[in-house]
């Protein structure tokens, strides 16, 4: 498996590395990722959708692959208005005054930020798990005792014992939670590995230790994000087009008929289930991943 080919432009806080694929032209499609997962995610679903005439741009986010700050003074905040504002300066970087955003995990939680406070930089939206903007005021709140043991890495990272596994481990730790969330997908060592590349930017410890203490409200966000945080805290309505998607077989979100967070979506919106995918939904069910971006386009 070869790895993407990537560009670079910069952004008013980041270097951003990137892979593009299709039609300058096309209409213009974001993936973003998640963690602990890299751009090969969209391995199969970025040629799907340049043969189909769109600009398919996948980025690394903050703290990942060959993304890096321009200064080291920038806080390495893992906050989700922080991972929402980079997509926007990506846009902003690319000239791009509009674009689908698809993503899952911390992706699709970047697009969900983006589409609920720049609506007008959104043309549609794919989000794997549905509305993602989190909740933090509720984040003390227990959630059933199954779904708490899949997330035993949320509370790892709030002790310095985790910051210091997390920095020994990257690889070792992204290979528990990826059997825990796709425990149906047969992936092997080249498809880890390839991940795990990724996580050796040296950023990449202290915006994975930020994202998960600041949204447990362990953690002080940066200063330049309190408004859109403020804003998030009223959990925003999403109005652009969308499409959301479950996998049946996501070890950590089951899979739902989508009512839950229905009120979320003021605008026309679509929920589909995708049997046997896990978390990592658009490497383990391509085709319908790139479908849902076709549907939204519509």
């Amino acid at each position: 498996m070869t790895n993407l080919p990537i560009r670079r432009v910069t952004t008013d806080l980041l270097e951003v590395a990137y892979h593009e694929a299709g039609p300058a032209d096309g209409r213009p499609v974001v993936l973003l990722h998640g963690f602990p997962y890299d751009i090969h995610s969209y391995a199969d679903v970025a040629p799907m959708l340049a043969n189909s005439g769109y600009r398919v741009i996948v980025p690394y986010l903050r703290g990942h692959g060959p993304t890096r700050f321009l200064s080291p003074a920038t806080p390495r905040s893992g906050q989700q208005a922080a991972l929402g504002a980079d997509v926007i300066a990506l846009l902003d970087a690319l000239q791009i005054p509009s674009a689908i955003l698809a993503g899952y995990d911390w992706g699709g939680r970047a697009a969900c930020v983006a589409a609920a406070l720049h609506p007008e930089r959104v043309s549609g939206l794919v989000s794997v798990n549905g509305y993602l903007i989190q909740d933090i005021a509720a984040s003390a709140n227990p959630l059933p005792a199954e779904l708490e043991a899949g997330f035993w890495y949320f509370f790892y990272f709030l002790t310095e014992r985790g910051r210091a596994g997390l920095t020994a481990n990257r690889r070792e730790i992204a290979e528990v939670i990826w059997r825990r969330n796709s425990p149906k997908w047969t992936f092997g060592d080249a498809e880890l590995d390839r991940a795990a590349a990724a996580f050796d930017n040296p950023d990449y410890v202290d915006v994975v230790i930020h994202s998960y203490r600041h949204r447990l409200g362990r953690a002080l966000g940066a200063q330049e994000y309190a408004a859109a945080e403020a804003a998030l805290a009223q959990l925003p309505p999403i109005g652009v087009p969308t499409v959301t998607l479950d996998g049946t077989a996501d070890g950590n979100f089951p899979a739902t008929d989508g009512s839950a967070g229905a009120a979320h979506f003021t605008g026309r919106r679509v929920h589909r289930q995708v049997h046997d995918a896990g978390h990592n939904l658009p490497q383990e069910a391509p085709e319908a991943f790139a479908d849902a971006i076709r549907e939204v386009s519509r």
